[in-house]
């Protein structure tokens, strides 16, 4: 049986009697059109290298934002058009005091630079926080939980705080880092804290970007030097022992010289500096000011004895070959035919019919045929 637009349900039929069912009602659409329209029309559009330079030189925090992004990125157009940006703006940049901080997970690194940087603020300083997340190859995850935590410095005018990409290799993210430091001083921020979120091996990557490397430790925690690596204590040009409050503070004072007599230990440095202890309490914002006058200190004392230009001329060329190493690392791996001989070596690696040495020179020997 036919039935026609007008008999759409079988039980208007005209053989049917005494039954009408009546046409439903049009379902809308899933998306609403009018929502979609205006959803376009806020979307941003794409700014030119001159508009994103100019927005960048000018403070605008929403340009400055995108042009991060555009240097996370890893689209071969956006790295690009990073590069250009960067260039443009390196002329602009080197003015600020770059800060390294890091610390014992625990030891309240979020509170400090929250308390830190609002007394700079209150000194007149704009200041940037920048982080690197060496678990981001790992969990693929981010530290944005920095920017909840610091909810007072976050919403100031004068504060930029700008987590880690949220993927990618530590050496990826902390080129990225020092690329935004460059855009960051470029936008008028005059003082750079680049922080890390626990004592390992992005530590190195922070010191080679920083003018002043700052330790945070705790009391109270057992053995003070318990788990504090050789090296992170060798990098320190200051050490800061937090939360020296209520109850803790003699153990603040007993960890503050347990730490002095520590650092005397070591060679003397290179700048002529010699590192400082310090407490404080980040939630009382006490003492935080005796630590930014030991960092205002050591940059009078290195401007005046010429080391701070050439650690600085001398970061600039370890980031040079950094970034070279990391670029052929990258084309090697993306290579086609390597990932395909990676795919049948490794089997012969890991079965023993081949040596791991062996494998990596014919990878290195087929590589470099092509280049």
């Amino acid at each position: 049986m036919h039935l026609g637009k007008e008999h759409s349900h079988i039980e208007n039929d005209p053989n049917y009697k005494g039954l009408i069912v009546n046409k439903g009602v049009e379902q809308p659409p899933s998306v609403n059109p009018d929502a979609a329209r205006r959803f376009l029309q806020k979307r941003p559009q794409e700014l030119t290298l001159a508009q994103y330079v100019d927005g960048i030189l000018a403070g605008d925090i929403t340009i400055l934002s995108r042009a991060v992004t555009l240097i996370e990125s890893s689209l071969p157009k956006h790295q690009e058009l990073a590069q250009q940006i960067i260039l443009k703006c390196l002329p602009h940049s080197g003015s600020s005091v770059r800060l390294g901080i890091t610390g014992v997970p625990g030891a309240g690194k979020s509170t400090f630079i929250e308390a830190l940087g609002l007394h700079l603020i209150e000194k007149g300083a704009k200041l940037a926080v920048l982080a690197i997340d060496p678990s981001s190859e790992r969990s693929k995850g981010s530290i944005l939980g920095d920017k909840t935590r610091m909810e007072s410095l976050s919403s100031t005018p004068n504060a930029y705080i700008r987590p880690s990409p949220s993927a990618g290799s530590l050496g990826g993210v902390a080129r990225k880092t020092r690329e935004t430091i460059i855009l960051c001083e470029a936008a008028g921020y005059n003082t750079i804290f680049i922080e890390t979120v626990g004592v390992g091996q992005s530590e190195t990557a922070v010191h080679s970007m920083v003018d002043f490397f700052l330790l945070i430790l705790i009391a109270g925690a057992g053995d003070e030097l318990q788990g504090i690596k050789r090296g992170i204590m060798e990098m320190a040009d200051g050490i800061a022992v937090n939360k020296a409050d209520g109850q803790n503070i003699q153990k603040a004072q007993l960890a503050k010289t347990q730490y002095s007599n520590a650092l005397h230990l070591f060679p003397p440095t290179r700048s002529g500096w010699i590192p400082r202890v310090e407490t404080c309490s980040s939630i009382l914002s006490e003492g935080i000011s005796n630590i930014w006058d030991m960092v205002e200190e050591y940059m009078h004392k290195t401007k005046s004895n010429d080391f701070f230009n050439q650690n600085r001329r001398e970061q600039a060329q370890y980031w040079m070959y950094e970034s070279i190493n990391e670029k052929l690392k990258n084309n090697f791996y993306h290579n086609a035919l390597i990932k395909n001989k990676i795919a049948e070596i490794e089997p012969l690696v890991n079965s023993g019919q081949i040596s791991s040495f062996e494998a990596a020179r014919e990878l290195l020997e087929l590589y470099n045929k092509q280049v």
